[in-house]
């Protein structure tokens, strides 16, 4: 019986501590939501709408490399202005773009929290390993959110805003579908750039090896090339290239992370 109530008496404190870390992620969260929710504003007009204007920096180095192409480019006037379809859309995106928000500002003190409940369960060994995904994650699920920001999403959008099947068809750009793209492209990109942390953790757990990049790099590279065609379908060599190139750069870090064998040594 002792044993099994000292089972039942860890089980709860277990679940006690769980509470406890869930409750602090809900604060933490709750408190960027309440802190994003006041200055949505000045965050959507200088950061969220800021693909619809000519003056986006990944643009201007767009126009910048045309200009070096062509001697007279012409000046780039690009503009967009969603549109609000419903009475209510306006209310819930600032809602709802103040929770992403709050949940991509917050990211670090949640894995942080969460590491906290498991570390103590865990050898000092595999307290290392996990220190280190933890840190090369939070690191690359911010760089490829970045490179969603300057890059896919602004490429995606310039394209899809400007395609016209007909010169009768007019183009209306919801303020939903915009904010789906936007947050949407973003979260994807910073889930394909923890791929070389997956590489690495396959190849920790003897799955995946170091060989397999070296004997499909060829392949890779025009897979990669056909996936940047399909994301940047403008034609334009400089927007295929700008997409190319971090993913490539993935590919080539996931070889390096993935740990090498003694057979592979050898």
């Amino acid at each position: 019986m002792s044993g099994a109530e000292n089972t039942g008496g860890n089980i709860l404190e277990h679940l006690d501590a769980l509470r406890s870390v869930l409750l602090r992620i809900v604060i933490v969260v709750g408190i960027c939501a309440a802190g994003a929710f006041v200055l949505m504003p000045q965050i959507f007009d200088s950061i969220i709408m800021w693909p619809c204007r000519a003056d986006f920096p990944f643009y201007r180095l767009l126009y910048t490399l045309q200009s070096v192409w062509t001697s007279n480019p012409e000046p780039d006037t690009f503009s967009l202005h969603p549109t609000s379809l419903e009475l209510t859309s306006q209310f819930f995106i600032h809602v709802s773009a103040s929770c992403w928000t709050a949940v991509v500002v917050s990211f670090p003190i949640i894995i942080y929290l969460l590491w906290g409940f498991i570390s103590p369960g865990l050898y000092d060994h595999e307290k290392r390993g996990v220190t280190r995904a933890f840190l090369l994650g939070n690191i690359m699920f911010f760089a490829g959110a970045a490179v969603g920001y300057f890059v896919v999403f602004p490429l995606t959008l310039r394209f899809m805003a400007t395609y016209s099947l007909s010169p009768e068809i007019g183009t209306i750009v919801s303020l939903d579908s915009y904010m789906d793209n936007f947050f949407g492209l973003i979260l994807v990109m910073g889930a394909v750039f923890e791929l070389p942390l997956v590489a690495w953790l396959l190849g920790c757990m003897g799955i995946l090896k170091r060989s397999f990049f070296a004997r499909y790099r060829r392949h890779a590279v025009l897979a990669l090339l056909i996936v940047a065609a399909l994301i940047t379908p403008t034609g334009d060599p400089l927007s295929l290239l700008a997409v190319f190139l971090p993913i490539y750069v993935l590919w080539e870090a996931s070889a390096r992370l993935v740990p090498s064998t003694k057979t592979e040594k050898t």
